[in-house]
């Protein structure tokens, strides 16, 4: 009970500081003045669902803090009622709302004593009439199907109009996302990120959870297909408890353990409980160590510091609550037996394992992971889709860049990748025209620019991997191979740019590359490029590209303190023991 009462207090302190931004008749969570594609009335709305995450999971547990109980009942009633100047307005085809029903529709599974039985008929009428509006209208073709599942869940468990022909349309269209292994794609995309676990996986298991009685073949399919999921996904995440910075989203944060506290929810001990038990707890000590709250105790869009350069348009100021997923624990009993559980390490894992559903070479070092990859590019064009997706490697520990412009250098983001200046415009790898992953190599084939194709082999070796091109050029160019980003602090970070070698280092560890050919040189990124550390610095290697064939070989080593690093200390960063 002690470690539960934890976490109970964890999601209180979480939550504390919101109360005040809850608008008049607590129908919106109104926490900042940027925006999101779909305006700021669903904004406010989507804020004020996404705790119910973490509350409805709490009450459920026996939590006894009601303090936002009223705020709930009454957001409810007036944001479904048509006639309320709060009310969250009609669907329409691929609304954001249908997103934020899932929250919703949960609170009523979990705690319907709590969140319906209060309203009165004309209230619960109107709820179960705003939320059967999904059944009307399209919803992306993706882990969005699920919305309308669990959507009529709920209607169904309180005895109000649902649709099982919407509900079996969704499963359906779920199923066909399955790779195998445990594997999920985020539609019929090429891209496997957190939304195979934390989107589509964590779903699945809450309609095993529910729906355990009513339909026990699929509720134990999903279960049996969690248990292999997490047999490879756990490979996402370095002894630390820092997760892999990979994707899109990226601003849900702890989000990226929801899955494992959904799999102890649903009752699939797909590791001991004190290894599921363990990673929760470092992945979350890990986040609450980041400078990831405004001054105000507010949750930020960013990733291990408030950065709007990352985002997505689909992120609001409530956003990133998304990560309250993580706490659906706390609706397990106080005997179950992940509270009895001891805190484990993660189990053994292989140094190099190669995931072709995800189509990874994940490499294992004391306090991080590496994924060389290749071949995820997305088909729905989000912002920096290359440089979430793309990149030849991605590191727990230095994170990556987005850009800011693709016409200068120090603003492109090249970090990982293989930047072509060409046509005043520097050019990296976004689609693969072919790809395979193997436990020896990563190889694709791609074009950056017309006129320029690329073959790419990508090797681990001890502390690194090294790297092959070959390009085939119509132009003359200059190619840049990079590596890692290092944190930049400015007077204390030594730079060194030779022929063949460029590296970037400090006292606590340093990113470098070579080659047996090129030129040395660390590029200064702009502030607020890279997901994990505002200021960095990319060591390169700079190659003169003449039309016809043009091999490189590169080796791109980092090495860093078996302290942790911690954002926000002194100059530039801090490290704890």
């Amino acid at each position: 009970m002690k470690d539960k009462a934890f976490y109970q207090e964890m999601l209180l302190g979480l939550v504390e500081p919101l109360k005040k931004y809850y608008s008049e008749n607590c129908a919106g969570l109104e926490l900042g003045a940027f925006a999101a594609g779909y305006g700021n009335r669903i904004a406010g709305m989507e804020g004020f669902s996404r705790i119910l995450w973490g509350m409805a999971s709490y009450w459920a547990g026996g939590g006894n803090d009601e303090s936002l109980l009223p705020v709930y009942q009454k957001g409810l009633c007036t944001g479904t009622n048509p006639a309320s100047e709060e009310y969250w307005g009609d669907l329409h085809h691929k609304d954001q709302r249908m997103v934020e029903m899932a929250a919703i529709s949960y609170g009523i599974l979990m705690v319907p004593e709590k969140l319906w039985a209060p309203l009165s008929a004309a209230e619960k009428q109107n709820l179960a009439d705003w939320l059967y509006q999904i059944n009307l209208y399209s919803q992306a073709d993706n882990n969005w199907q699920y919305f309308k599942v669990i959507a009529n869940l709920a209607l169904k468990s309180v005895g109000k109009k649902w649709d099982r022909d919407q509900v079996r349309d969704a499963m359906n269209r779920y199923e066909s996302f399955y790779l195998g292994n445990g594997w999920y794609s985020d539609g019929n995309r090429p891209q496997k990120d957190y939304y195979t676990s934390f989107g589509i996986h964590f779903y699945c298991l809450l309609y095993a959870k529910f729906m355990e009685k009513e339909d026990p073949e699929t509720s134990e399919r999903f279960k049996q297909r969690a248990a292999v999921f997490a047999k490879t996904f756990i490979y996402w995440f370095d002894d630390a408890g820092k997760a892999l910075p990979f994707g899109r989203s990226l601003t849900y944060r702890f989000a990226q353990a929801a899955f494992f506290s959904a799999c102890a929810l649903a009752g699939v001990e797909c590791f001991s409980w004190g290894v599921m038990k363990g990673l929760i707890k470092r992945h979350m000590d890990y986040w609450l160590r980041q400078p990831i709250f405004d001054n105000g105790g507010v949750l930020t869009v960013g990733y291990t510091y408030p950065n709007l350069l990352m985002s997505e348009a689909y992120n609001a100021p409530g956003s990133p609550y998304w990560a309250l997923k993580t706490f659906v624990f706390l609706a397990l009993p106080d005997d179950h037996p992940f509270w009895q559980a001891q805190c484990e390490e993660l189990p053994e894992l292989k140094e190099i394992y190669a995931v072709k559903e995800c189509d990874m070479v994940l490499c294992h070092r004391k306090h991080e992971v590496v994924a060389l990859t290749a071949g995820q590019y997305p088909v729905m064009e989000h912002p920096y889709g290359a440089e979430k997706y793309a990149k030849f490697a991605y590191s727990s520990v230095f994170g990556f860049c987005v850009p800011r412009s693709y016409h200068h250098l120090e603003q492109a983001g090249t970090d990982s990748m293989l930047a072509f200046y060409a046509h005043g415009m520097y050019y990296v790898r976004r689609t693969c025209l072919e790809y395979h992953v193997t436990d020896k190599e990563v190889y694709a084939r791609w074009s950056p620019v017309e006129g320029i194709e690329v073959e790419t082999w990508i090797m681990p070796v001890p502390n690194g991997h090294k790297r092959r091109h070959r390009v085939t050029s119509n132009l003359n160019c200059l190619a840049y191979d990079c590596g890692f980003s290092y944190p930049n602090c400015m007077e204390e970070t030594a730079k060194e740019e030779v022929k063949g070698f460029a590296a970037v280092s400090d006292k606590n560890g340093g990113s470098r590359i070579g080659s047996n050919q090129g030129k040395g040189i660390v590029i200064a990124a702009y502030p607020n490029m890279n997901l994990v550390f505002p200021n960095v610095c990319i060591p390169a290697i700079q190659f003169e590209i003449k039309p016809g064939v043009t091999e490189i070989e590169t080796l791109i080593e980092t090495e860093f303190t078996d302290k942790e690093i911690v954002i926000g200390g002194g100059n530039c960063y801090a490290l704890r023991d």
